[in-house]
Parts: C-alpha cells; structure tokens; sequence
C-alpha cells in the first residue's frame, strides 16, 4: 500500500467529520443557536474569510519548511480544538469567534491534505490520487446519513426535549463527534511517509512567481466567480429543504443522492481527466453545479430538486478536484502547497465570503429559493466564460 493506506484513512477521517459537520452546521445556528439569516451567513462566512490569511500562510510554511505532512497534522489537531471550542459557544458573538478559531486551521486542511497526497503517492497521477480521495467521499457519506440516525437514537432514548422551533434538541453533538474524527486523522497522519517530494523545500520569494504566470492567474479569478455562484447556496441548503417540509433526515438521505454519482466520477479521475482535459472537467464540473441551483431555485416540486441532486458529484470531480489538478500542472512541485493554498483562498475564501454573505441576505431578505436562482444563473455565466479565457495547464518555461 505504500503511503496510500495512510493517505487514504485521513481522507476517510477527516471528510467523514465535515458529514457531520458541514450539512449541519448551518442547522443548528438557525434553530439551535437562534441566529437570524443574515447572522447565520456571517457565522459561516467567517470560515473563508479566515482562510483567506491561514490557507496561503500554512501552504507557505509547508512548502518553505518542507514539513508538509507534519503541518498536517498540527491542522488537524487545531481543527479538533475548534470544534471543541464552539460546542462550549453560546450566543451569536461567541459563535462568531468560536468560528474564527476554528477555521483559522480547519480552512487549510484540504488544500495541504491535497498537496501531501500529490507528494507523497508514488505514482502522483490523477488516477492514483482519486483512488485515495474518494475515501474522503465514502466518509462523508457514512457520516451524513449515520449521524441524523445516531442523533434521533439518543434523543428518543434519552428524552431530550425541544424548545419551540428546534427540531433536534441534540444536534450540537456534531461538535465534539467531528473533534474525534479530526484526532484520529492526525493520527493516522503520522504514518504519512516522509522524504522525497514531499520533502521539497521552496526558497524565500518563489512564490510570486505564481502571480506572472498566465494559467494560475486566470485559473484563480475563474474560481472566485464559480464559488461565488455555488458555495453559499450549498452552506444553506439545509434550510431550504427545511423550508420545504423535509427533516433532518431528509438532508441526510439527499447527501446520498448526492454523493452517489460522486463516487465513481472521483475515483476515475484519472480517465475523465485524460478524455476530457483539465479544462473541460472544470467546464463540466461548474455547468453542472449552475444547472442544479438553477432547477432548485424554480422547481415547484421536491421530486424535481431530488433528482438533480446527483449532480453535486459532477461539481465535485470537475471543479473541487479538476482545479487542484489543473493548478498541480500548471506550478512547480516545490511550490504545490502554497498553490494549493492560494487556490483555497481565492476560492472558498474570496469566492466563498461574498456567496454565503449574500445568500444568507438574499435567505432573510427574499426568501429561501432567491439564493439558489442567483448562484444558478451566476454558475451558468462562469461555465460559458471558462472555454474563452483559461489557456492549457502548463509550467512556467523558466525556472521559479
């Protein structure tokens, strides 16, 4: 198995906490914590606004000191901390910082969990490394569809009741349980193999080279413009099932559909990324994310947005791994963290802080479909510029 067991089990671990944690979160700040719309997108726009600062510098420091496995583990180690850190948070200032915490490391965890994977896997091919991230798939979706069970099981069991508009009196469980998940994946993060690429160290000031180089650069402000048209909307779509009339249970049994198709899409990557090319699995991947919010925002029928939601799984293959993938062509491997990183910032941080802020007004201020029409149309716009502006994945000719 080489570095692919170790590999493949922080996956496992890590993204199976986000299952419990990500579809829910927003949830339980709306009824649990009483949060108003508007609080709740800030609340969660802080998780990209933080990643702004702490995914470029942890790539940075990963990259200089050539440590990227151990700056993983120390990740997710904080991450643990900042899930404990917010089960103890009560009223929406302290929800706010408990956040900031949190996703002052929580936010780098993907990207350099990317980058150690593309460095430490023998075979650093799209092939081999969606044999190991699917994993994180397979997590996630035992997680999300385990956890509403396990939390109906001891509500009824132990008899916890609910007060007026809360419909799961123990869902802040889904703190300390993604805390665990987060302390086994470091565990296990320090099997992860050391040496070799993975050990490569970039010299002070390599990283602006990035910054001139055409394919990075357009790469970038593509990505801003689709997480802008996808991310908040998917944050919140909790409470759109919500409004509704589905339950807790309903979001989970949703993620399945979602993830269903996600599976085998991310573990032949590899192929769909030989037959399509980089930038038509990015094409692909944002189109589908438009049509999907799109038929949500003006579906009349629950049927009609249960059965786009296979599509988040053609998002997931073409734009959050067809870009990390695009972007390992384009940089030079001692400089794949700090990519990584900045590829995280721009996108779930730039991207992601205007999307969940103006879906959480556009929730409050317009309604719960309002979000989903705007990131549709918006997704639809971003796919038909791609073909016209992103040129071929390439390194830069001159050395960095």
């Amino acid at each position: 198995m080489g570095s692919q067991g170790p590999l493949a089990a922080f996956w496992f671990l890590y993204l199976g906490g986000l299952g419990i944690f990500f579809p829910f979160f927003s949830l339980y700040l709306r009824e649990n914590a009483g949060l108003s719309g508007t609080q709740v997108g800030l609340v969660i726009a802080m998780i990209p606004a933080v990643g702004i600062v702490a995914q470029p510098l942890w790539g940075h420091l990963a990259d200089r000191r050539g440590a990227r496995a151990r700056v993983l583990v120390l990740l997710a180690v904080g991450a643990a901390a900042g899930h404990g850190v917010l089960y103890r948070a009560q009223g929406f200032p302290a929800l706010l910082l408990s956040t900031v915490f949190l996703a002052s490391f929580a936010t780098a965890v993907i990207p350099q969990t990317v980058a150690v994977s593309l460095a430490a896997l023998r075979d650093p091919s799209a092939r081999a490394f969606g044999r190991v991230r699917v994993w994180g798939t397979v997590g996630f979706l035992i997680l999300v569809v385990g956890f509403p069970r396990l939390l109906d099981w001891l509500q009824t069991t132990r008899g916890w009741s609910a007060a007026p508009g809360v419909s799961e009196p123990g869902l802040g469980l889904l703190f300390p349980l993604t805390a665990l998940l987060c302390l086994a994946a470091a565990a296990v993060g320090l099997r992860i193999p050391r040496g070799g690429e993975e050990a490569l160290r970039s010299q002070r000031g390599d990283w602006h080279a990035l910054l001139r180089h055409r394919p990075v650069v357009v790469l970038l402000g593509l990505t801003v413009l689709a997480y802008l048209a996808l991310q908040g909307p998917m944050g919140l779509f909790p409470l759109l099932i919500r409004s509704q009339g589905g339950s807790m249970e309903t979001v989970g049994n949703l993620w399945v559909l979602m993830l269903a198709l996600e599976i085998p899409l991310v573990l032949y990557t590899g192929a769909s990324l030989k037959r399509l090319g980089p930038r038509g699995l990015l094409f692909i991947g944002i189109a589908a994310g438009g049509v999907r919010w799109t038929v949500c925002g003006f579906a009349d029928s629950n049927a009609a947005i249960y059965a786009v939601q296979p599509l988040h799984g053609v998002t997931v293959a073409g734009l959050v791994i067809g870009a990390p993938l695009y972007l390992e062509a384009a940089v030079p491997e001692r400089l794949r963290s700090t990519a990584q990183g900045l590829l995280a910032m721009v996108g779930v941080g730039l991207g992601g802080i205007a999307s969940n802020v103006t879906a959480g007004w556009l929730l409050e201020h317009v309604g719960p479909r309002a979000p989903y029409i705007a990131g549709g149309l918006t997704g639809f716009a971003c796919a038909a510029l791609l073909p016209l502006v992103l040129p071929r994945a390439e390194r830069p000719k001159a050395a960095v």
